[in-house]
C-alpha cells in the first residue's frame, strides 16, 4: 500500500541514513504529524473543515490504527471546535502518534528499527530507511519538486503535503537554494491553498514566537 499522509511526512522528517529527525525542532514536527492525520481524515471523507468548525461526518473505521484512534478522539470530544483546536490537541499527543506511525512503517519494511545506547546509558532509537523507504522518499520529493517547479494546479494531497513540509522546515531538503529563491512565492501559493495548511502555519508561527519571547526574557 502507498504511504498515507502521516507516513509520508514522517518519512520526510527522518534522515535517510541516520534515522534521526531533520527539519525544524519541536514542536514543528509534532504539529505537522497532527495536521497530517487531520488532512488524511479529510481526504478520506471522515471529517469536514471550514474556517469556523471541524466536524466528523463519517465515524466508520478505516483500518488504520492512527487515523481511527484520532477520529475517535475527535468524535468523543467537545463539538464546535475549529481545526486549530484539533491541531493543538492532537499535537499534545504527537509522541504517541509518532510511535504508532513509526511502528507501521517498520512493519511495512519501509523503515528499520535500530536500538542502542546514547553515552552508553540512555536508550536510543533510530529509524534508518531501507531501500523501500529511500525509494518512497525519492518518489515523494519528486512529486513535490514537480508541484513547486511547475505552474500546474496541484493535486490536493500534494498541496497539503507542501504545507506540511513548509511548516516543518523541510523545503530545503526538497529544493536547492537556487530553486528555493526562484520558487519561494510558489511554495507559499501552493501551501496556502488549503485551510488546514494555513492553520498549521499560523499555529507553528505562534508557538515559535512564544518560545522566542520566553527565551529572550530569560
Amino acid at each position: 500500500m502507498m504511504p498515507n499522509m502521516p507516513e509520508e511526512i514522517m518519512l520526510l522528517l527522518l534522515d535517510n541514513k541516520t534515522g534521526r529527525p531533520v527539519g525544524l525542532p519541536a514542536p514543528a514536527g509534532d504539529y505537522a504529524i497532527a495536521t497530517a492525520i487531520l488532512m488524511q481524515l479529510s481526504l478520506d471523507g471522515r471529517i469536514d473543515t471550514d474556517l469556523d468548525r471541524l466536524t466528523v461526518v463519517n465515524e466508520a473505521p478505516s483500518g488504520d490504527p492512527v487515523l481511527d484512534e484520532a477520529l475517535a478522539v475527535i468524535a468523543r470530544g467537545p463539538h464546535g471546535h475549529d481545526s486549530r483546536h484539533w491541531i493543538v490537541e492532537l499535537g499534545r499527543n504527537a509522541e504517541h502518534y509518532r510511535g504508532m506511525v513509526l511502528d507501521q512503517l517498520v512493519s511495512k519494511g519501509i523503515l528499520r528499527l535500530e536500538e542502542g545506547r546514547f553515552l552508553w546509558v540512555f536508550p536510543d532509537r533510530r529509524y534508518p530507511k531501507g531501500p523501500l523507504g529511500e525509494a518512497e522518499v525519492r518518489e515523494v520529493r519528486a512529486r513535490l519538486r514537480a508541484v513547486l517547479l511547475q505552474d500546474e494546479i496541484p493535486d490536493p494531497q500534494d498541496a497539503l503535503l507542501v504545507g506540511l513540509a513548509r511548516s516543518a522546515g523541510l523545503i530545503p531538503l526538497i529544493l536547492t537554494p537556487e530553486e528555493q529563491e526562484r520558487a519561494g512565492k510558489r511554495v507559499d501559493q501552493v501551501a496556502d491553498l488549503e485551510e488546514l495548511s494555513r492553520t498549521l502555519s499560523n499555529v507553528t508561527r505562534e508557538v515559535f514566537a512564544v518560545m522566542l519571547a520566553f527565551a529572550g526574557a530569560h
